[in-house]
């Protein structure tokens, strides 16, 4: 069974490979001042270095977990992630309000994708 990490901390690993399937962290935005568009564009960003890293693109995107800390945001997170998506391969998501580790974060998303 082989199986690659990328960035492996004490804590969790930013991705980790297997059976050409890429599970990535949570990612969560470092610009916690940002509002939720920033952050949203901060984090889509983190998304497709780490794709890129692994050598996958959002295109192959299967399935995404978002956690939002206020649903008066999800119509702007909408909005860029839409700008974001690839038109026609877009992922299985799930989107949940919730509380996050870091006062600061008004995003978090878990994506999984194909190699």
């Amino acid at each position: 069974m082989d199986i690659k990490r990328l960035h492996v901390g004490k804590r969790l690993s930013e991705a980790t490979i297997h059976n050409n399937t890429i599970y990535l962290a949570g990612q969560v935005a470092e610009t916690t001042d940002a509002d939720i568009t920033g952050q949203a564009r901060e984090v889509l960003a983190s998304i497709d270095r780490l794709l890129a890293e692994a050598g996958s693109d959002k295109s192959k995107l299967l399935f995404t977990q978002i956690y939002i800390t206020d649903l008066a945001n999800f119509a702007a997170f909408n909005e860029v992630w839409e700008a974001w998506v690839v038109p026609g391969s877009t992922p299985a998501r799930a989107t949940v309000e919730a509380k996050l580790a870091n006062p600061g974060w008004l995003v978090e998303v878990v994506a999984t994708a194909a190699l």
